[in-house]
């Protein structure tokens, strides 16, 4: 199976299940009185258009380099994450201000309604299906080293402690009474801003690789330790790094004593390019520049 099927795969089951969930909370949260319920599928609809999302981005960038993309088309997939993130801040900010609108009318005295315990019960089944569906995408998205199922990985584990503090909330308000009621707004404003955190980390790594940013100082500090690794190359500089979807560029400068023939200067940089590759990936693109020592 392709790496663009076992994608496929994952998000699939994430799917059906996020939608099977968005139905039972939204029916819960109607059902029940709960807006913290409402929240909690309205999250579950976002993740929801998140799988749509890696499922449209992940066939492209799965594309092989043509004319067109001479570095293949990876960063798709970072697009994905990107609109990803998006699609959490608009579920959060929404989130957020039915939340705050409740709380308003609680404190001018308006009656807020006591949720029902097939809230609670929505809640605590959430919580354990979307931490098995964390736990299955996190694990096949490192496996597959697919930032978008990642970020789809996370996606879920949010929903899961979003869902927590919907059962925080909505228990609360059951167990401790009418006076208590405003538990259940106040847990979907911490859903919100579960969402918001999990949202700026995701667009911050995706707005990092759309815009070139290095890899992290630890990694290109072991991809100069692989190339310095032969005795007979020194000084690597002019170390240039970036991210491409789920594949990594490397750009270095090296020196080689002045007087080895072209041929043994170009078999040590082949193998310094395997090495590499055997760290880093297969597809990793390399690109050696050989000097002779000063």
């Amino acid at each position: 199976m392709t790496r663009e099927r076992k994608i496929q795969k994952v998000t699939l089951v994430g799917c059906l299940g996020n939608v099977a969930l968005m139905v039972c909370k939204l029916i819960a949260g109607f059902v029940g009185h709960s807006s913290a319920m409402i929240a909690d599928a309205v999250h579950s609809l976002s993740d929801f258009v998140t799988d749509i999302i890696v499922l449209s981005f992940v066939s492209v960038s799965a594309k092989p380099q043509d004319t067109s993309h001479d570095y293949g088309h990876g960063k798709f997939e970072t697009i994905a994450t990107f609109f990803i993130g998006l699609a959490l801040v608009a579920a959060a900010t929404g989130i957020i201000i039915s939340g705050i609108v409740s709380l308003v009318e609680w404190a001018k005295g308006g009656d807020l309604e006591a949720p029902g315990k097939m809230a609670l019960w929505a809640a605590l089944f959430s919580i354990a299906v979307k931490e098995v569906l964390y736990q299955y995408t996190a694990y096949h998205g490192k496996k597959l080293n697919s930032q978008a199922v990642i970020a789809n990985a996370w996606h879920h584990r949010s929903d899961a402690l979003s869902s927590i503090a919907a059962a925080i909330g909505i228990g609360g308000a059951i167990l401790l009474g009418d006076r208590w009621t405003v538990l259940d707004p106040l847990a979907s404003i911490v859903v919100g801003i579960v969402l918001v955190k999990v949202a700026v980390e995701l667009l911050k790594t995706s707005v990092g690789e759309l815009t070139e940013s290095s890899l992290p100082q630890e990694t290109e500090s072991e991809i100069e330790e692989i190339i310095t690794s032969f005795t007979d190359v020194s000084e690597p500089h002019n170390l240039r790094t970036r991210r491409i979807g789920n594949r990594i560029a490397i750009e270095a400068h090296i020196r080689m004593d002045g007087n080895v023939t072209l041929l043994a200067a170009h078999d040590r940089a082949t193998e310094i390019e395997q090495k590499l590759k055997a760290r880093f990936g297969d597809d990793t693109h390399i690109t050696l520049h050989m000097e002779p020592v000063k």
